[in-house]
């Protein structure tokens, strides 16, 4: 009787271990297919932000690819989300740059239009000419990068002022609560970067020039995508949005 099962037993053996090798294998190939179709979507991404980056100018501008790819990035992921309801307008602040040079960019994505290109403030305790100090802390007088999304305008003790709603976790999503808003400044023009060689600062506002304020404001508001890049390794590491 022993020796009739054996035999069996083998067969058993030999077809359980074709059926695995055969999961295993399918189990391969789809991985390998997912990897592969994330991959076009990745290169097709990159190639149609390069090509928009070049129709802009934005180099021109003096704005890095790397920080245009990160911002559309971004976008696309808060589209998904449906937290942006106006996708035809970005605004990029690029603290890659100092303070003394116009590092924020208002671009029309369906017109394919610069629209402003101008000076921006960062909080007084994120740095001197570069802001290289970040919070999302009250009362920490500092920037917090990342993601945004516009909300309503207001009248404040700042003026006319642009609600902004921070995306990140741990990162900018106290920006309500820390009343961190769009809002126009004097310290924001070239009369502070000659006496000071950089901007005057704010409380972590993106705050713009007076004589800018309103239009910049008027045209970003209600929903767009506003996002505030820094090469800070923290927030690299810890942004969700760029790391998904």
């Amino acid at each position: 009787m022993h020796l009739m099962k054996k035999p069996a037993i083998l067969v058993s053996s030999i077809i359980a271990c074709f059926t695995f090798i055969s999961a295993t294998s399918n189990k391969s190939a789809a991985k390998k297919e997912v990897n592969i179709v994330t991959t076009v979507k990745t290169e097709t991404a990159e190639n149609s932000s390069a090509a928009l980056f070049s129709e802009l100018h934005l180099a021109e501008a003096g704005l890095n690819q790397s920080v245009f790819n990160s911002a559309m990035h971004g976008l696309h992921k808060l589209l998904s989300k449906g937290v942006v309801k106006n996708d035809g307008i970005i605004t990029i602040v690029d603290f890659s740059q100092p303070s003394n040079q116009k590092r924020l960019y208002v671009v029309d994505l369906d017109k394919k239009q610069i629209l402003f290109n101008t000076l921006v403030a960062h909080g007084k305790n994120s740095g001197g000419l570069w802001a290289n100090s970040f919070s999302n802390q009250a009362s920490s007088f500092k920037s917090s990068p990342g993601f945004y999304v516009t909300e309503d305008t207001y009248v404040g003790h700042n003026g006319y002022s642009l609600k902004l709603d921070g995306q990140e976790k741990n990162i900018n999503d106290n920006a309500l609560n820390r009343s961190i808003v769009m809002h126009g400044a004097p310290y924001v023009g070239q009369s502070a970067i000659s006496s000071l060689g950089f901007l005057g600062r704010s409380w972590g506002c993106p705050a713009v020039p007076m004589s800018q304020h309103k239009a910049i404001i008027n045209t970003i508001k209600g929903g767009t995508c506003l996002f505030i890049y820094s090469p800070d390794k923290g927030y690299q590491n810890n942004s969700t949005i760029l790391n998904s």
